[in-house]
């Protein structure tokens, strides 16, 4: 879905601010977003830590491998001395993938050479989020190793050159500041966006001069608490050249445009190329190293389409393509030569030893999606969990969360509020969860009645 744009100013609705370049609304709506709306953000979209457990038991699979090999190639005291590991997850969220790196760790650790030594913290900046990871049950299991750290990705000078050992992030650079990019006439120029609130809502604000100051200064107390203005923005865009001297990397940058065609708009994470120099100085010089999982590209074919999506808006808040091509020029202009570019679900099948898919792969398989009512999407995505929870067990108790469809009829809305209940406690606890290839093919029978 990308973002609502006016191009005809006659057209417009009143003006809610100035030009701006993208990743400077970005921060700002990101603000807004996260103050207004940040208890309510899995209304607007999901991400694969929310409640699913196998991303964060690869990332200890991995980790865990990895600090073993790690500890024979040294022979030594040392090796399995008393100092701390270090371990940093940027953006922690709701604290779940924290809980299940931490709970498969010590699983996996039996004779006690790792997990004692663990010291994990949690980096989030937004409030609501950080209460969230405070308040979850199965991370404060391991309080007396966890920290919480309320600060952005750009405030961590308060902790010491090489000493972390492992830092992990999960669907954190789409919401690092981003700037979008185009090559023209020999120019780099960026975009630059102007936001508008939909005619529609114009009238629910009397006092139109206190909502234009309130917006611009972020008063989150002055802001009408419900928020819903921040989807019913209208944005305007236009095109402004930049001194290539001004942006961070301006040589990898510059060529990396040469290679994409004059006009095509491609991202630039800046917020990202930070955060890689960044984990470049925490890191100790034996760490395990620093991985990032986002939705984006390093396939120049995709980036050089001028159709692509570089960006979604959810709930008014923007969501940016990652442009891994270009980070992995930056990593290479940082002098970091070990970096690869693999998925997440490739990630997870390696690191677990077993093929995985999503729900919503799984899903997406199906040659005949339902039609007609949206309800009876809703119907075959929990028949379809149904039949995946015969052979599906979390090791946890989370009930999914599944909004049925506004509008739905009674008779129908009862019967699907009976299928969800029904749901076990234990079953798959989000519809991006990761299924094995085994539990597939167990629940086969059950999923090809359902076409």
């Amino acid at each position: 879905m990308s973002a609502p744009i006016a191009n005809d100013p006659d057209a417009l609705p009143q003006l809610v601010g100035d030009f701006k370049p993208v990743d400077v609304w970005q921060a700002h709506i990101n603000r807004l977003f996260y103050g207004l709306l940040g208890s309510r953000v899995r209304e607007f979209y999901q991400t694969f830590a929310a409640a699913d457990f196998r991303l964060g038991y690869a990332l200890a699979e991995d980790y865990w491998r990895q600090c073993v090999a790690r500890i024979k190639a040294k022979h030594d005291e040392e090796a399995t001395g008393a100092a701390p590991l270090i371990v940093m997850e940027w953006g922690a969220g709701n604290g779940n993938l924290a809980a299940c790196f931490l709970d498969r760790l010590q699983e996996l650790d039996t004779e006690r050479v790792i997990f004692p030594r663990i010291q994990f913290i949690c980096i989030e900046q937004e409030v609501v989020l950080l209460e969230q990871a405070k308040q979850n049950v199965d991370l404060a299991k391991h309080k007396d190793r966890v920290a919480f750290e309320c600060r952005a990705i750009d405030d961590l000078a308060s902790f010491g050159d090489g000493t972390v050992d492992r830092i992990i992030c999960n669907e954190l650079w789409s919401e690092l500041p981003t700037k979008l990019v185009l090559r023209s006439e020999g120019d780099i120029k960026e975009e630059q966006l102007r936001p508008n609130l939909d005619e529609k809502r114009v009238a629910d604000f009397p006092d139109w001069q206190k909502f234009v100051e309130a917006f611009d200064k972020a008063d989150l107390e002055a802001l009408p608490s419900f928020a819903t203005f921040l989807g019913d923005l209208v944005w305007e865009r236009q095109y402004q050249p930049v001194d290539a001297k001004t942006l961070p990397y301006r040589r990898t940058v510059s060529e990396f445009l040469k290679g994409i065609d004059e006009e095509v708009l491609v991202p630039y994470n800046v917020g990202a190329c930070h955060s890689l120099k960044e984990a470049q100085r925490l890191l100790a010089p034996d760490a395990i190293g620093f991985s990032s999982f986002d939705a984006g590209t390093a396939d120049p074919r995709v980036l050089n389409d001028p159709e692509k999506p570089c960006y979604t808006v959810q709930g008014g808040q923007f969501s940016f393509m990652v442009n891994f091509q270009l980070l992995q020029g930056v990593a290479l202009h940082l002098g970091i030569q070990t970096g690869i570019i693999e998925s997440q679900r490739d990630f997870v099948s390696r690191s677990l030893g077993a093929h995985v898919l999503s729900v919503m792969d799984l899903l997406a398989s199906h040659p005949y999606p339902p039609e007609g009512e949206p309800w009876k999407l809703d119907v075959f995505i929990l028949r379809t969990l149904e039949a995946l929870n015969q052979t599906y067990h979390s090791p946890y108790q989370r009930r999914i969360e599944f909004p049925i469809t506004s509008g739905t009829p009674d008779k129908e809305r009862a019967e699907l509020e009976a299928l969800l209940t029904a749901l076990p406690s234990h079953g798959v606890p989000d519809t991006i969860a990761y299924l094995t290839e085994s539990e597939i093919r167990t629940a086969m029978p059950a999923l090809e009645k359902l076409g």
